[in-house]
């Protein structure tokens, strides 16, 4: 019954794990499809808001240009506004109408009417009417003239001290743009109503320009751009229908969508391969305890001062039915991660109790450093099965070297409590890979700890210059204050031997000395190795 229970359990995490990684898939494939509509309409928004607020600056650029024309048409007629109607005036009026592009016709301006004109001399007076309003710099304004000279059209009529300015009151807006459902406008600020406009534009979306020199924002079913003029207290607008910016992102996604559905798909792809391989992993690490898949591969630990090799670290490999190799950085975390790591250690003790259990029985110096995990030292049989595997391995507890990361270490009271309980029975105990997790000084000093191993990224970075180069310096000081003798990983050159050696480092482990092997193959090297040191004494 214990066994159905547990394998009901097991089913139904792998079926919620299943669930979830559908719903991840789903997400991936619906997610870059809702940011390329996102972004479709980000981009549109932005575009048709350039394209509104181009159409405002036009609009402004003119009123600028019309403003000043008719300031410099009044500043040339000054002089002679004392005779106004003379035929030097008339004269200069009609130059100011050839040389001018907005100008249609100069006048002098006497009450509400106008005696005399570039266009029409003194022949006949133009009647103008009161005006619409008058601007705040005195400016006076008629927003819809009429003439007789052109009875079907409407002209602007800008007045300045006594002389005014003929316009056509769409010229302004006479963009070279040419779209009909655009609405165009000159806004005054002093005034409700536009000086010239076309199309239905508010007033009131001055307000919204605030301060600023230029805003775009959404009024109701337009997108509304208004540009400030630096020259004259107007504004320029322009209202689009907000279908333009639905029809650019209509386009945009036809192009964007795809490529996020694309990108969804293979998105979800890859969350389905890892989730398989996820669920797939622990379940293959599971049998390959099962199955005794595993195996191990011992690279030699080198006594810097004499070269001699005092012992081995004992590295496990994962063999697949395949043929395949697998690595210990893949396969040791899945193994944390889904509470197969004490039974893992438990076969590596074993594998080493065959492989090397006859010669640590004649070798009591020659030690074994085995890898156990945070897990390890929760176990409540841990340390029974030491004394059990030392027991049919004729071995003593001397032989092992039991290597934990700092990571094992964290929980201080079951570190004290199981590095005391081990030192009592002789085993030595060594933190691997130290100077990559968080151990204080203080902490280390309060465990009772034989080896130091010092990680092969600090040995690497000796000589180099690298800032971690400075790091190695430190920690062999610190070994040295502990009183623990120290072990360096990934040694690779002579240079960082000598290094080494020169700091008091006592050994050394690395391809220079020996890649990971079977033992019997270390045991065949040391022979040799034994053989030659009477050849040399000899010499």
């Amino acid at each position: 019954m214990p066994g159905l229970k547990l394998d009901m359990q097991e089913v139904m995490q792998k079926t919620a794990v299943m669930l979830l990684t559908l719903l991840l898939a789903l997400a991936g494939i619906g997610l870059p499809i809702w940011l390329a509509i996102e972004e479709s309409e980000r981009q549109a928004f932005k575009a048709e808001s350039a394209h509104a607020l181009g159409y405002a600056r036009d609009v402004v650029l003119r009123a600028n240009e019309t403003g000043q024309q008719v300031q410099a048409a009044v500043e040339r007629l000054a002089p002679y506004t004392a005779a106004p109607c003379a035929q030097a005036s008339l004269d200069e009026m009609r130059e100011i109408d050839l040389g001018s592009t907005y100008i249609q016709a100069v006048g002098y301006v006497q009450g509400d009417s106008m005696p005399c004109s570039s266009i029409l001399g003194t022949a006949r007076r133009l009647d103008l009417g009161p005006p619409d309003y008058v601007s705040a710099d005195g400016a006076r304004i008629w927003r819809a003239a009429r003439f007789p000279f052109a009875p079907q059209e409407r002209f602007l009529v800008l007045q300045y001290g006594r002389f005014a300015a003929i316009l056509h009151a769409q010229l302004a807006l006479d963009t070279a743009k040419s779209e009909p459902d655009v609405a165009l406008a000159v806004l005054p600020f002093d005034f409700p109503q536009p000086i010239s406009a076309r199309g239905a534009v508010d007033p009131a979306w001055l307000a919204r320009l605030g301060k600023a020199r230029e805003a775009v924002f959404v009024d109701g079913e337009q997108l509304v751009a208004v540009a400030r003029s630096d020259r004259f207290r107007v504004a320029g607008v322009a209202a689009l229908p907000l279908h333009y910016v639905q029809g650019r992102s209509e386009a945009l996604a036809m192009r964007l969508v795809p490529a996020g559905l694309a990108a969804g798909v293979m998105l979800s792809l890859a969350i389905l391969y890892l989730a398989r391989l996820q669920m797939a992993l622990p379940y293959a690490v599971k049998n390959a305890l099962r199955r005794h898949e595993l195996f191990l591969e011992y690279q030699p630990v080198v006594d810097l001062a004499t070269g001699a090799w005092m012992g081995v670290e004992a590295l496990v490999r994962w063999r697949r039915p395949t043929g395949e190799i697998v690595m210990p950085d893949l396969f040791i975390p899945i193994a944390e991660q889904n509470a197969l790591i004490v039974r893992l250690t438990r076969q590596v003790l074993d594998r080493v109790c065959r492989d090397t259990g006859f010669y640590l029985e004649m070798h009591p110096d020659f030690h074994i450093g085995i890898n156990v995990a945070p897990a390890d030292f929760h176990s409540p049989g841990f340390v029974e099965h030491l004394e059990e595997t030392l027991g049919r391995m004729g071995a003593r507890p001397s032989n092992l070297i039991l290597e934990v990361t700092e990571r094992g270490l964290l929980d201080p009271v079951v570190a004290r409590q199981t590095s005391g309980a081990l030192r009592r029975l002789g085993f030595a105990l060594a933190i691997d890979d130290f100077g990559t997790g968080y151990s204080s000084l203080s902490y280390l000093e309060s465990l009772e700890l034989d080896f130091l191993k010092i990680d092969r990224s600090f040995i690497e970075a000796i000589g180099t210059g690298a800032p971690t180069s400075q790091v190695v310096g430190h920690i062999i000081r610190m070994a040295k204050d502990l009183g623990l003798r120290m072990i360096a990983e990934g040694v690779e050159s002579h240079a960082q031997a000598d290094f080494l050696r020169a700091q008091g480092v006592q050994y050394g482990q690395g391809w220079l000395f020996g890649r990971p092997m079977s033992f019997v193959e270390v045991v065949r090297r040391m022979e040799e190795m034994a053989r030659a040191q009477p050849l040399h004494a000899t010499g």
